[in-house]
Parts: C-alpha cells; sequence; structure tokens
C-alpha cells in the first residue's frame, strides 16, 4: 500500500438548480469568499491557477490545478493538480429532486515532505482533516446560495 496516495470522494447535496452550482463551482477564485479552508486562489491564466488550502491541522497545501475538462452540459468539472499534492480532481453536478448533488472526487499522490514523513500514522488524520475541509465547503457553500 502506498501511504501517500488518496482517493476521496464528498457528496453534497444543494438545494439550488444544477446550473447554479456549476456555475459557482467553476469559479475557484471565488471559492475563499464562501469556503473558508481555501486560503486563496490565484488565476495564472483562463485554465490555471494557484490555490492554498488549510484546513484543521497547522499546515498549509500549495498547488497548481488546470483544468482539463469543463463540460456544462455533463456537470463536469475536472483538474490536474500538482505542487504539495499530484493528481486529479473532479465535480460532477446532476440534478437530484428539486435541487443538486455535487459529487467531489479527487485522487492524488502526496508530495509535501512533512506528511510524506507522518504517512503512516498520520493518515487517519490526514483523512478526517480532509473531511472536515469538505464538509466546511458545504456549508459555507450552502449559506452562499441563501445570500444570492
Amino acid at each position: 500500500m502506498d501511504w501517500n496516495h488518496y482517493r476521496f470522494r464528498s457528496l453534497w447535496s444543494l438545494p439550488a438548480p444544477p446550473a447554479v452550482v456549476y456555475a459557482l463551482l467553476e469559479r475557484p477564485e471565488d471559492y475563499p469568499g464562501w469556503w473558508p479552508q481555501v486560503r486563496s486562489v490565484t488565476r495564472l491564466d483562463g485554465d490555471t491557477g494557484v490555490i492554498t488550502i488549510r484546513s484543521v491541522l497547522p499546515y498549509d497545501m500549495t498547488f497548481t490545478a488546470r483544468r482539463i475538462r469543463r463540460d456544462p452540459d455533463a456537470g463536469v468539472l475536472e483538474v490536474t493538480l500538482s505542487g504539495d499534492i499530484e493528481g486529479w480532481a473532479r465535480w460532477t453536478v446532476t440534478a437530484q429532486g428539486r435541487g443538486t448533488l455535487a459529487r467531489y472526487d479527487q485522487e492524488v499522490d502526496v508530495h509535501k515532505p512533512l506528511l510524506r514523513r507522518l504517512a503512516v500514522p498520520g493518515r487517519p488524520v490526514f483523512r478526517a482533516n480532509h473531511r472536515l475541509m469538505m464538509r466546511s465547503g458545504r456549508r459555507g457553500l450552502l449559506r452562499h446560495l441563501q445570500a444570492v
């Protein structure tokens, strides 16, 4: 088992139409306004940006995200990631009743030296840290949707 390889999946049920949710998710530069753990997003061009995140644990992760798929009809947004983590992440936005199901899938290898050194004992804590970040992101997006 590669202790520095992670697969994540989060499901967010949201009370808004898929087109509205998709439009918000395709603007990562706005994430820091509603997702507290996304500390900064700096656009480099139309498809690429540098993102810094920090959840409960006292470390930042910085990576470059490059869009490789934008398909509003299918509700898919996909990026490649490089830096402290390397791999890919994908949002899939679909109708669910009167609202939306936003599914987040991510598969990454961790390159940040501290996290690599703590891979075996820290893995359960790192996974919990990710769950807390995603839970907070859903709450932030819910508040943002209510404000618009």
